[in-house]
């Protein structure tokens, strides 16, 4: 009997790793909607990762020297960066809402949670940063999600980027796995979280414990860094804020809102995300 048992929870937790680390073109979310749908004229570009993984993205130009780098979140869509997107247009900025392989339009299937995203980053921050007007030395980077991670992991080895927000980001994989497997897998955290960790990493070819983003948000200072965190939260660990802040060093800044969950300043307290978001990119990218 306890064989069996062993046998069925661990064919049901290699699958789980497997659905978790992959996302098919088939079933996956793809915009249905673009920036025109929000009144603004864009581009849409295609280019290549170093691998030469296709990449698709959309780039809103702005009578502006100011630009910010958007990324999704984890099996996300561009079409859910659009309001910030209208945002950040309205107050001034160019903005290239960068989509990642895996994701939307994008080839590629599997998600590496940072392994080979970060060129996936570069290739659209290269664009971006060359297009007519762009001052580099007024970049900024809005992150959300698993996006804000990998705009953690991306400022950190970047000095491109002046300027970073990270919406809603988990710290690292270790202190979010209880959260996170029992959101995307209604699984019981214990003993589920250790066994789908074990086939993640040996599917990915990682080590959990290297996906960690408060070894890397301390490198980025001098530049600044604002961490953003719902206490409802219950995508990532509520925790996650706390510990990328604490590992942060200065210029930092931390919003704590009790009742936002993951992802939702912007849509419940709209006016608050204006004034501090892109008052902090105002601040600092003068």
């Amino acid at each position: 009997m306890l064989v069996a048992v062993a046998l069925v929870a661990g064919a049901l937790t290699k699958r789980e790793a497997h659905r978790l680390l992959t996302n098919p073109v088939a079933t996956r979310a793809v915009s249905e909607q673009t920036p025109q749908d929000r009144g603004l004229a864009f581009e849409d570009i295609t280019t290549k990762s170093a691998d030469g993984t296709e990449l698709r993205g959309w780039f809103i130009p702005a009578d502006s020297p100011r630009l910010i780098l958007v990324q999704h979140g984890y099996k996300d869509r561009l079409q859910s960066m659009l309001n910030v997107a209208a945002l950040f247009h309205r107050r001034g900025y160019q903005v290239m809402l960068m989509c990642v392989r895996a994701h939307d339009r994008s080839g590629g299937e599997m998600i590496s949670i940072g392994q080979r995203e970060m060129p996936d980053m570069e290739a659209w921050a290269r664009i971006a940063e060359s297009k007519p007007g762009v001052d580099p030395a007024k970049v900024g980077m809005f992150g959300v999600s698993m996006g804000g991670s990998l705009a953690i992991q991306y400022t950190a080895s970047h000095e491109d980027v002046k300027v970073l927000v990270a919406d809603s980001s988990f710290s690292s994989l270790d202190d979010t796995i209880d959260t996170s497997v029992k959101f995307f897998t209604g699984l019981p955290s214990f003993p589920f979280g250790p066994m789908i960790r074990l086939w993640a990493e040996r599917e990915g070819g990682f080590r959990a414990s290297d996906v960690d983003a408060k070894k890397w948000i301390g490198r980025i200072s001098p530049r600044p860094v604002l961490v953003m965190q719902g206490g409802s939260d219950r995508v990532v660990s509520v925790k996650s804020g706390q510990l990328l802040f604490d590992a942060a060093r200065q210029p930092k800044e931390f919003w704590y809102e009790p009742a936002v969950g993951h992802g939702q300043f912007l849509t419940l307290v709209p006016d608050e995300f204006e004034k501090r978001v892109v008052g902090f990119f105002d601040r600092y990218l003068k």
